[in-house]
């Protein structure tokens, strides 16, 4: 991903492994500071996705298979770092999938290393092609809206919402952009604004709580990405992912959903199937260290809810769009 620093413009990866360590792009100190931190623990690797310093699905199996290749290098046994590994956070897919990938390539004689950076180069390679796919759903002048984040800091690079928006922008169409807050962390205000002045994409940050206002007012497609989508078309996604797939109905706005099919989890019938996140109240009741609340007011916080798929226009993946009902396996 472009990365503008007062030295110039470079590309960055969000994730990425050098020198036997595991580094990747602090998120929680964006947008006022571009931090990165390293380690050779693969319990520390584990932590930083349970402690959110990376998240994104995509992004957390990336770190997730560095994690293993950490802890198999280190002569840990494969099954327990797996189980220690898995259980960081419960609803993306990813990180399932890339653990029970490097498992498999190591018992068959692979380098840990080299089989997390093939992972890691593979994923990368399928949110280009989620760009070069979706791109053909943007025309020229088109506002879109989005929510959470689903960029290159969510993916390792690309993206998968942000992904056709980029190859539509380098392909020299205008478009503009809805960014969500996306409370209570505000993944879209902070990481996605951030992601698209790296890029020179005009956008503006709403609050969550006006999505309805521009649905009704020009918006020509919706995309977001997805943490686990079940077999059945039913996905999770951020907090407030399903109520905008519910107004976009109501105003007869296109909702895609871009994911790689490593997020399609094929033992999921249904959205029922999909374990939800609860996080702590305080991300909620606090803003900054503060609280807001008044004391003795309790919150809830599922980080996740689960949009049903009969609300979805068509899955964008690398292997083509789909429809609900016909779903890559």
């Amino acid at each position: 991903m472009k990365v503008r620093t007062e030295s110039g413009t470079q590309e960055l990866r969000a994730v990425w492994f050098e020198n036997g360590h595991l580094r990747l792009i602090d998120q929680r100190r964006l947008p006022q500071t571009l931090s990165i931190v390293e380690t050779a623990d693969w319990r520390r690797a584990t932590e930083m996705i349970r402690d959110m310093t990376v998240r994104g699905a995509p992004a957390i199996g990336i770190t997730a298979a560095y994690a293993m290749a950490l802890a198999l290098r280190a002569g840990e046994d494969a099954a327990t770092a797996a189980t220690y590994v898995k259980s960081a956070r419960p609803t993306a897919y990813d990180l399932f999938y890339a653990v029970d990938r490097i498992v498999a390539a190591c018992a068959a004689g692979a380098d840990p290393a080299a089989a997390a950076n093939a992972y890691a180069d593979e994923i990368v390679e399928k949110c280009r092609a989620i760009g070069l796919h979706g791109a053909r759903l943007i025309t020229d002048g088109m506002k879109v809206m989005t929510h959470c984040n689903a960029g290159a800091l969510a993916t390792g690079d690309w993206g998968t919402a942000l992904a056709p928006l980029r190859v539509a922008h380098d392909e020299g169409r205008r478009l503009f952009v809805y960014v969500s807050e996306t409370r209570p962390r505000l993944q879209g205000m902070q990481l996605t604004a951030w992601e698209l002045v790296q890029e020179g994409i005009d956008h503006a940050i709403i609050p969550d709580g006006a999505s309805a206002r521009y649905l009704s007012d020009g918006v020509g497609l919706v995309i977001t990405g997805a943490d686990r989508i079940a077999a059945n078309g039913d996905f999770a996604n951020k907090i407030g992912t399903l109520d905008k797939a519910i107004l976009a109905r109501h105003f007869g706005v296109p909702f895609y959903v871009a994911a790689p099919v490593s997020t399609f989890d094929p033992n999921a019938a249904n959205g029922q199937a999909i374990p939800i996140e609860y996080r702590a109240e305080e991300e909620v009741t606090c803003l900054a260290g503060q609280r807001l609340a008044p004391t003795g007011s309790r919150a809830l916080n599922p980080s996740f809810d689960v949009t049903p798929g009969e609300l979805v226009t068509g899955f964008i993946t690398e292997r083509g769009i789909f429809p609900p009902g016909h779903l890559p396996a």
